[in-house]
Order: C-alpha cells, then sequence, then structure tokens
C-alpha cells in the first residue's frame, strides 16, 4: 500500500443520470401507496441480458418469442448506412413482423409519427439508432438487440437497455458482439458488466464500474488537451494554477477577495501525502463498495477537526471499533489542513522517516513569515530528530523516528501550537 494518497475532492461520482428506469419509477409512486403499476414493476424483476453472437438464428428466434407473446422488440442498429438492410433481414427472417425504420435523418414529424406508431402497437419492431436511448416509454417493448454493442458506451448501453422491462413481463437484452477473445480489455468488461449487472438497483454499480474500467479521468487531461502529455499532467496543472492565481492578483483583484499572505497557506495550492502505510477503508470494515464511496466522498468535505470527530464517532457506531487503516486516514486529513498552515505542499513518510517540502522557493516572502519563525523554533527545540535541508531552490524539513501518521500530526501541531502558547 504505497500510492501517493490524495483525499477525494468534492462531488463524487455523478450517478443520477444512470438510475434505472424500475427504480425511478418504483421511487415515484413509493409515497403514493402501493399501486398495481408499481407491483407490476416489481415483480418484472431484472432484464435477463445475454451476450450472443451476430447470426440469424438467434436474431429470429428472440424476435419471434416475443413477437408470439404479444410484446414488441427494439433492434439497435446504430448505422444509418445500412439500417434498412438490416430492417430486410429482420423481415426475411420473421416475415410476419410489421418493421418500422427510425432515426435522427428522418423529418422530424414523420419521426415522431413512426414512434407514435410504435407506441400504439401498429408496429412488432422498431429497428432504429440510438436515439431511442431516452424518453419514449413502450411498456408492451419487452425485448431490445443492440447490434454492434462493443461500440457503445456503458452508460449509453444501460440506458437503451432501460427501455425495456417496463411491464409485469419478464424483459430481455440481448447484446451482439463479436467474440469476446477479440475485443479490447475495456470492450469485454463493459460488456461483461452490463451482463452481470441486471437487477434493480444496478445503475450505481454499472456506474462504479464504469469509473473502474475508464479511471477517473480529469478534466485537463491528455486526451483533452493533446499538449499535456509533452511536459506531464502535474506541471501542467501547476503552471495554470499558478495563471490563474496570478490573474485574480492582478487583472482582476476587484472581483476576487485578495488572500492573507501572512498564512502558509496562500503559498500552497494542494498538500499531498506519499507514504507506504496503508491509508484505506478495508473492505471487512465496510464490506459495501457503494458505501465505501461515499465515506471516502465524505472524508474529502469535511473542513474543521469538530467535523471530523463526529465522523470518527459515527463510523464507530455503524461499523464498530476503528481499525488502524482508518485511524491514519483520517490523521492524513488532519495532517492535510496543518501541512497547509505551516507551508509543506508535499510530505513523504516512508521507512520511519519524515520528508515535508515547503512549497514556497528560497527568495519567497514565505520565510519573512511569522510561521516560518516557529518552524525554526521547532527545530531549535529538538536538534536531535529535526532538520531542515536544502534540496535545489527549495527546503524540506525532516524528521526521525516516525513510524505512523499520528507522528506526523503530533509533529505538525506542536509547530503551531507552540507558537500559540509563547
Amino acid at each position: 500500500h504505497g500510492p501517493t494518497f490524495s483525499i477525494l475532492p468534492q462531488g463524487g461520482i455523478a450517478a443520477d443520470n444512470m438510475i434505472d428506469p424500475i427504480e425511478a419509477e418504483f421511487f415515484k409512486h413509493f409515497h403514493e401507496g402501493w399501486d398495481s403499476k408499481v407491483e407490476a414493476l416489481y415483480l418484472a424483476g431484472d432484464i435477463e441480458t445475454e451476450l450472443i453472437g451476430f447470426t440469424e438464428e438467434a436474431i429470429r428466434d428472440s424476435v419471434s418469442y416475443e413477437i408470439q407473446r404479444g410484446g414488441q422488440v427494439f433492434f439497435i442498429n446504430n448505422r444509418v448506412s445500412n439500417i434498412q438492410e438490416v430492417a430486410g433481414m429482420i423481415q426475411r427472417l420473421v416475415p410476419d413482423a410489421r418493421i418500422a425504420i427510425g432515426h435522427g435523418q428522418l423529418d422530424g414529424k414523420k419521426l415522431e409519427k413512426i414512434m407514435l406508431d410504435f407506441m400504439d402497437g401498429k408496429y412488432d419492431v422498431l429497428v432504429a439508432t440510438s436515439i431511442i436511448e431516452s424518453g419514449l416509454d413502450v411498456p408492451n417493448a419487452n425485448t431490445i438487440i443492440i447490434n454492434n454493442a462493443n461500440h457503445f458506451g456503458m452508460s449509453d448501453l444501460h440506458q437503451m437497455r432501460g427501455r425495456v422491462g417496463r411491464s409485469n413481463k419478464k424483459a430481455f437484452c440481448k447484446l451482439i458482439a463479436p467474440p469476446l477473445s477479440t475485443l479490447t480489455d475495456e470492450a469485454r468488461k463493459r460488456l461483461q458488466a452490463l451482463e452481470q449487472f441486471t437487477d434493480l438497483g444496478s445503475g450505481f454499480k454499472i456506474a462504479m464500474k464504469d469509473l473502474e474500467i475508464r479511471g477517473a479521468g480529469d478534466l485537463l487531461g491528455g486526451e483533452q488537451s493533446g499538449f499535456i502529455s509533452d511536459m506531464g499532467f502535474d506541471t501542467y496543472q501547476k503552471i495554470l494554477a499558478e495563471a490563474v492565481n496570478e490573474l485574480k492578483e492582478n487583472e482582476f483583484k476587484d472581483l476576487y477577495d485578495q488572500p492573507d499572505k501572512t498564512e502558509g497557506s496562500h503559498f500552497v495550492d494542494e498538500v499531498q501525502i506519499d507514504t507506504d502505510l496503508a491509508l484505506h477503508i478495508p473492505d471487512e470494515y465496510v464490506n459495501n463498495i457503494e458505501e465505501r464511496l461515499k465515506l471516502y466522498q465524505r472524508m474529502g468535505e469535511l473542513e474543521k477537526e469538530e467535523d471530523l470527530l463526529l465522523f470518527q464517532l459515527e463510523l464507530e457506531d455503524r461499523f464498530g471499533p476503528i481499525p488502524p487503516q482508518v485511524e491514519d486516514l483520517l490523521y492524513s486529513i488532519r495532517i492535510k489542513w496543518l501541512a497547509k498552515h505551516i507551508g509543506f505542499a508535499k510530505i513523504i513518510i516512508k521507512g520511519g522517516k519524515l520528508i515535508a517540502h515547503f512549497a514556497a522557493e528560497n527568495n519567497s516572502p514565505y520565510y519573512q513569515l511569522p510561521i516560518f519563525s516557529d518552524v525554526l523554533g521547532y527545530l531549535q527545540k529538538h536538534p536531535r530528530s529535526v532538520q531542515i535541508k536544502q534540496k535545489g531552490d527549495k527546503l524540506t524539513f525532516v524528521a526521525q523516528n516516525i513510524m505512523h501518521l499520528q507522528g506526523v500530526y503530533e509533529v505538525f501541531h506542536r509547530i503551531t501550537t507552540e507558537a500559540d502558547s509563547k
């Protein structure tokens, strides 16, 4: 467990747009009483999702079965160029089927008429692009077949799957894709996740899996801003932050409250903690991944000691005695607060040693501030265990015999409290 650790930012993961249609409908009626419609949605259960190859036999069987039980079928083909050909193939396989075609290049009124006629049951099969992804409620449509499912994102697939399963009939989702062995690793994981998570309320689980597959990403990542990869994201982010702060302090100073330059925090944008200690919520302490992510998000929103203590009491009340990993995680939050106040930008705790990097360069006015005098005062009181060293154009604060994060917190706390007690 030695990654660079950073508390999750505010906001967390937005999965609202991935909520199940059944779940949304269920809670919509929850406070209105248990009516027959809600009961039907509940009894319908999950949407049976299956990966299949592009075979005429599989398509014929799926379409024929749904029509025979009085239902309707969505067939998603996201290429307008061959959508007529696909519709013709289905007509050949199921001659009695009434088939309509819908896509975004049709005249608006014509497309609207096709959709309304399908909703009224005048067609058995709607061959369409992903235009049906949202806003279409056809309770009688309980089978959806998605061609080239490997070309869609996970949220798109989940939204399209939500077009079916809106009645008390068993719903089916067929994902047509090449053999898994021929797909990219990400595409294979996406399809397998859709096949795995089919039950009521699976939207958030799919969002979590999508996050795991693709990574959290960032607004200014290499894909969005090509040249960042040449200098590295961290460097680019630092340059951008400096440029924004400079604009705030000069050209746009009338629009912003000017920071207190007598505090060390003025010189620190963000504190990073790099440690070989375990900083996480163990699975055996909170075994639900969704709950763990919510707790991480709440930790990132804590701003003062009183809030952290209340959060700690809540953990103990809900999950029992706090394990060492979580204690260190909570101490890391305190350490970030104190480090920013003192003026440290990066904290390294490895091999029983603490190395804290000052954010300011050698000629910075930071070193004239009272807080730096407090650091020097602590150094004079503990010359055997603490040193200040120069590395390049910056200074580092080095302390020995630091075996846990509580020790780091105590050092930083003494720097600030001993200064206050002068």
